[in-house]
This record gives structure tokens, C-alpha cells and sequence, in this order.
């Protein structure tokens, strides 16, 4: 599965994500909003909800938005959102954390590790390994 841009939930999102980038969360949030809104299969919905989850109030709404992207990635399950498992483990994982649930923190972190050879060798491979790696270090200080 390719992220289309004439797909109308992947432009609100890529749109989203440049709003994002000029320090505008309440209108890139509302564009997420829309997106989730207009998504009609599990990819639409998955690419609305993980934007969406990096723009909650509080870390249950985060948590929330983070496993909805996560059940609908799994559904897919034709290996093209592979790269994604990495990210959205180590994103619950540090909800779980930041929550205080140790246990299902390291189990996330310990799933997303287990992805970690889907992820693609460049700034943001690195940059989630290096995520995963922090999290499951200050958890073992814990």
C-alpha cells in the first residue's frame, strides 16, 4: 500500500504536517481531525490516527490514538506498514511509561525492538532505534 497523494486523507495529512512544521498545532490537529473524519478503509484511518495521536492534550488521549493507529496497521497485515511498527510500539511504549505502567511500557518497547529491522537506514531509522534504545535504558534504571 503506497501513500497516494491524490488521496484525499493523504493530502489533509501532508498539509497537516507542513502546518505542523510552521508552529500551527491547533490547525494541524483540525486537519487530522478532518482527515480521520473523511477516511473510509483501515490505511485512511491508520495515516489520520497516527498524526492525530501526536496532538492530544493528555497522554491517555495520546495512548488511545496510538493504539487506534496501531489496530488498524495490524489489520492491514500485508506487510506494507511494517516500517510503522517500530514507531507506533515505541509511541505506546512511552505513553505506557509516562503513565507509569512499567510492564506494558517494556512490552512495547520490546515490540518495537522486534521490528527494528523493518526500519529503513537513514535520520529517522536512527532516530526511532535511538528512541527504542532510551526507553528500554530508563527503564532498566527504574
Amino acid at each position: 500500500m503506497q501513500f497516494d497523494p491524490n488521496n484525499n486523507v493523504v493530502r489533509l495529512c501532508t498539509i497537516g504536517m507542513e502546518v505542523e512544521v510552521n508552529q500551527n498545532a491547533d490547525e494541524a490537529k483540525r486537519l487530522f481531525l478532518q482527515a480521520w473524519n473523511e477516511a473510509t478503509n483501515d490505511f485512511e484511518k491508520f495515516t489520520a490516527a497516527h498524526y492525530l495521536a501526536r496532538h492530544q492534550d493528555s497522554v491517555e488521549e495520546k495512548l488511545k490514538w496510538d493504539e487506534t493507529a496501531l489496530s488498524l496497521a495490524l489489520k492491514i497485515d500485508d506487510g506494507t506498514l511494517n516500517t510503522s511498527y517500530p514507531s507506533l510500539y515505541l509511541n505506546i511504549g512511552k505513553c505506557h511509561e509516562d503513565l507509569n505502567d512499567l510492564d506494558k511500557a517494556n512490552e512495547n518497547y520490546q515490540s518495537a525492538l522486534s521490528y527494528i529491522n523493518s526500519l529503513p537506514v537513514d535520520g529517522y531509522g536512527k532516530m526511532i532505534k535511538l528512541g527504542i534504545k532510551n526507553g528500554l535504558e530508563r527503564l532498566a534504571k527504574l
